[in-house]
């Protein structure tokens, strides 16, 4: 073994005679596929001929990282259940196995919850699993659809109360009258929520900068929306004198302006003493959406506004949705076309629910089949 520097040896093996002798390395394999073209003289590729990756080629950077969990898909609210009702069943959530996933849409069956709840949640957890790992739902659907034929109330569909001008304009002088800043966001919030026909998402993603006001109207900008993805609109909104919505958005501003802010979301967390959260003062009770409300907030000061002025709805859910239904029902009632309410609403073409829910309900609202029918009096019999 002496002529051979044991450094230098890379493979050998040992012969018969007690020598060890040299192997050649095998050749890297090729790198190719179907979709691979070489020009004439052009040698197969490698996997010698690939990068040499690093460690600096692995990691994200902290802000990358933030961006990333703040928008981590198994942090949601179905899928924080789905975990919690795993570990109580002793199975694995992350990634689930198909008989995990399938005995937990059961369970939300067992719970009575409504079909397009339990579809909704289904989805965002089948969503939230690694890529090659998701669950089959064929067997979930199964269940669904025995549910969906034995369960008729699961289908029914309620609908938020229509928040019409009638009840929102007591809802905005109560939050006013009460003095407090949280009552200037919440009236600039209904104000703007209703003139927009704004779904809860889009009025709780506003940005300042998103804002043209003048004295008369605004104009707001958005990116796109549920019905129009990938495609930015600007949409005009024409004040009027009961809405008043210039001035109380002015206010509001104003009020965030005092404070240093002039940019990022409109509608924020307030702390006690008025002043606006900031990222470090909310950080203990951990938003998801960071600066911006959550749908619930928004619903939770819909239904305190609505109480606290003494209103009084039918029986339907109080929630932030009777915002943008309050004002369809406005405009149905007076006579505005299904195509008009449509447009305002940013509902996608072709949707009957202008036509279904708001226009057919008011034309109907003075009918009544009986009129012809002479009322019984005993006396004249």
């Amino acid at each position: 073994m002496s002529e051979y520097d044991e450094d230098e040896i890379v493979d050998a093996v040992l012969v018969d005679d007690g020598v060890l002798a040299l192997v050649d390395e095998p050749a890297p394999p090729p790198l190719v596929d179907h979709n691979t073209v070489l020009f004439p003289g052009e040698e197969l590729p490698t996997a010698a001929d690939g990068p040499k990756y690093s460690e600096r080629d692995l990691y994200v950077s902290d802000e990358t990282a933030a961006i990333l969990q703040d928008t981590d898909p198994t942090d949601s609210g179905p899928m924080k259940a789905f975990k919690k009702w795993c570990v109580q069943q002793g199975r694995v959530p992350v990634p689930c196995t198909t008989a995990t996933y399938t005995e937990y849409g059961r369970h939300l069956m067992a719970r009575g919850l409504k079909v397009s709840t339990i579809t909704n949640y289904m989805s965002l957890i089948k969503t939230a699993m690694p890529p090659g790992k998701k669950p089959d739902n064929s067997l979930f659907l199964r269940l669904l659809d025995d549910y969906r034929e034995k369960h008729r109330r699961a289908l029914r569909v309620r609908r938020a109360f229509p928040i019409t001008l009638p009840y929102l304009i007591p809802m905005m002088e109560k939050a006013e009258e009460s003095g407090r800043p949280a009552g200037l966001r919440d009236a600039a919030m209904f104000a703007f929520g209703y003139s927009f026909l704004g779904r809860s998402i889009e009025d709780t993603n506003l940005d300042i900068e998103d804002l043209t006001i003048l004295p008369d109207r605004m104009f707001v900008w958005i990116p796109e929306d549920k019905s129009h993805k990938g495609e930015d609109q600007t949409i005009p909104l024409r004040d009027r004198s009961d809405v008043q919505l210039v001035p109380r958005m002015n206010r509001w501003l104003a009020y965030l302006a005092e404070q240093g802010i002039t940019e990022g979301p409109v509608f924020r967390h307030l702390l006690k003493n008025g002043k606006v959260a900031t990222a470090e003062t909310r950080a203990k009770k951990a938003p998801v959406r960071g600066q911006n409300l959550r749908g619930q907030f928004v619903n939770d000061r819909v239904k305190f506004w609505f109480a606290k002025a003494g209103l009084v709805g039918d029986g339907r859910p109080i929630t932030s949705h009777g915002l943008r239904a309050g004002a369809a029902t406005d405009l149905a009632a007076a006579k505005a076309s299904a195509v008009t309410i449509r447009k305002a609403g940013r509902w996608r073409e072709g949707s009957r629910i202008p036509e279904e829910v708001y226009v057919r309900p008011t034309e109907n609202l003075d009918l009544d089949v009986f009129e012809s029918v002479p009322v019984h009096d005993p006396e004249s019999s």
